[in-house]
């Protein structure tokens, strides 16, 4: 039996750095490596995190932002070198943080010299690195699969006269891991970020890299439902069924389970799974704790801000999670507008009181502590490929330089650089420098309620109990390890709602999202204000 307590990421709290757009240190508008290095102490002592997710940084021609790589095993000279990177992994632990990074195993870049070697001839011994097909006898494409960013998921290559497979965008061919020789590539690239150190890796797209080996056609969507949470376009026409997920998956994550337990301490490994199905979302973990350690769980992201809703959520959750298992939220990365844009700042302070006080493990996206929110970019001036290619899907608005000051550029690069995105018009007013002297700011609410998680025990690995009766736009819930009870309630509703907790017996506030309540209160008459949230200790 695992010793829950040498288990860091059950007990911690993940804070994901998009690179790009968190700091700059050399002054050409892009947030570099070494800019994480010169914040780093902002993130274990002054925020508090215990572990960072690194966004790709690795070489890439950037069609989709580093999620095509061009190169696995080095440095985008953007954000620095090798050596740049051993010392940021060095800061980090020398500060008691961790350090994740992202991988994108699905596909390359075409610019990957595998690729490169692949469709240069049909007899390249790396020809069956990716997946090519000739066109049917009318010439039209080998199946009816469509790529997530639009579009038919088969690019025609006129040189060699044969299709080959995309899952995203035509610049991103897919690897295939049937052959033994991709597999064997890719788990080196693991081995090759392990021995310098890294303690674990978020995994892209982690259920796409096994397809249905016949390429069988998807059924048509007549219904409107989904395995996916966000079908986009036309994509959403068709039933994914034979493009991803094929049950032959397991295998590989439990080949890679295999790797990170050979190091010590064993590694970590998350990975981006979007399913509706919680029984195949939780498959993932493997049969006897022999897969990922955790599938990334998206559905309050894009859940409707009901407390009903929610509640049902985490119910799921703690129903399909085995018992080696261990749950995990996020409310905002760089793929989804950003928590303040989509709820109001005042559901952003309740969204940080539920995700840091749930059971599992929270993912912080950077700025969300300072409450930032999305930036209205005009079509002719967005760079995200999803964006252009199909309209409203930009990405952009959320993956705005982080707002660290007052003062030019919001102190992300230096007077007179131009950001590679625009800043928001309130940063002066919505930074971390101006919101670490206002105590109850949507910063300060993130660090008290870092701080405290960091003390209780039953947030950090108690047990979840929904609790009744509560009104029903209320979502209310008790955390228990050993003696040890805290209950956190929420009013998700537009009105006041009153709570009966008497029958825990005396109730003490700990934290409140406005930060003005504390102290002893009465458990038959708690009254939350709408938009209002309380952790409290039983006492």
């Amino acid at each position: 039996m695992e010793n829950r307590s040498t288990l860091w990421w059950k007990s911690g709290v993940v804070y994901q750095i998009y690179p790009r757009s968190f700091q700059d240190s050399n002054a050409d508008g892009i947030g570099d490596l070494q800019g994480v290095i010169n914040r780093m102490d902002y993130l274990a002592k002054t925020l508090g995190v215990d572990a960072i997710w690194l966004s790709p940084f690795y070489p890439s021609p950037q069609a989709d932002f580093g999620y095509d790589v061009s190169d696995y095993c080095d440095v985008n000279p953007e954000f620095g070198d090798l050596a740049t990177f051993d010392r940021l992994v060095s800061a980090a632990h020398e500060r008691g943080l961790k350090v994740i990074i992202d991988i994108v195993p699905n596909h390359t870049s075409d610019q990957h010299p595998w690729f490169i070697e692949s469709r240069s001839s049909r007899d390249n011994p790396k020809r069956d690195w990716y997946t090519w097909r000739d066109a049917k006898p009318d010439g039209k494409e080998p199946n009816n699969w469509l790529a997530v960013f639009g579009g038919s998921a088969w690019e025609w290559d006129e040189k060699t006269g044969q299709y080959y497979l995309h899952s995203f965008l035509k610049e991103q061919p897919d690897l295939n891991w049937r052959n033994p020789e991709v597999q064997k590539a890719m788990f080196d690239v693991y081995r090759f970020w392990l021995d310098r150190g890294v303690d674990g890796f978020r995994i892209d797209v982690a259920h796409y890299i096994m397809k249905d080996p016949e390429l069988k056609d998807n059924p048509k969507n007549t219904d409107n439902s989904q395995g996916e949470l966000k079908p986009t376009g036309d994509y959403g026409s068709i039933v994914h069924l034979y493009d991803k997920g094929h049950p032959d998956v397991h295998k590989i994550y439990h080949e890679l389970r295999t790797i990170l337990d050979t190091y010590s301490p064993p590694r970590f490994s998350v990975g981006e799974i979007h399913l509706k199905d919680w029984n195949e979302w939780a498959s993932y973990y493997g049969k006897n704790n022999d897969e990922l350690h955790m599938p990334f769980n998206f559905a309050l992201l894009v859940a409707p801000w009901k407390a009903q809703v929610f509640r049902k959520i985490i119910e799921s959750v703690e129903k399909v999670t085995p018992p080696w298992g261990w749950p995990n939220y996020v409310l905002g990365n760089h793929d989804e507008p950003r928590i303040a844009g989509r709820y109001g700042p005042d559901k952003a302070r309740q969204a940080a009181m539920l995700l840091l006080t749930l059971r599992g493990t929270p993912t912080l996206y950077n700025g969300d502590e300072f409450g930032q929110t999305n930036v209205e970019i005009p079509l002719e001036e967005q760079k995200d490929p999803w964006g252009k290619r199909v309209p409203g899907t930009g990405r952009d608005q959320n993956r705005t330089p982080n707002q660290w000051t007052s003062g030019p550029n919001a102190g992300f690069t230096a007077e007179g650089v131009t950001p590679w995105l625009p800043l928001a018009d309130d940063y002066k007013t919505v930074n971390m420098e101006y919101e670490l002297k206002d105590p109850t700011s949507i910063l300060n609410l993130y660090r008290k309620l870092l701080s405290f998680r960091k003390l209780s025990k039953a947030l950090q690995s108690g047990t979840y109990q929904s609790i009744d009766p509560v009104p029903q736009e209320c979502l209310v819930y008790l955390r228990e390890f050993e003696n040890e009870k805290i209950i956190v309630a929420l009013n998700m509703g537009e009105t006041t709602a009153r709570l009966d907790l008497h029958r825990f017996g005396r109730l003490e506030i700990i934290v409140s999202t406005g930060m003005e309540r504390a102290g002893k209160v009465n458990p038959s008459l708690i009254d939350l204000s709408p938009d209002e949230g309380l952790v409290m200790r039983v006492i």
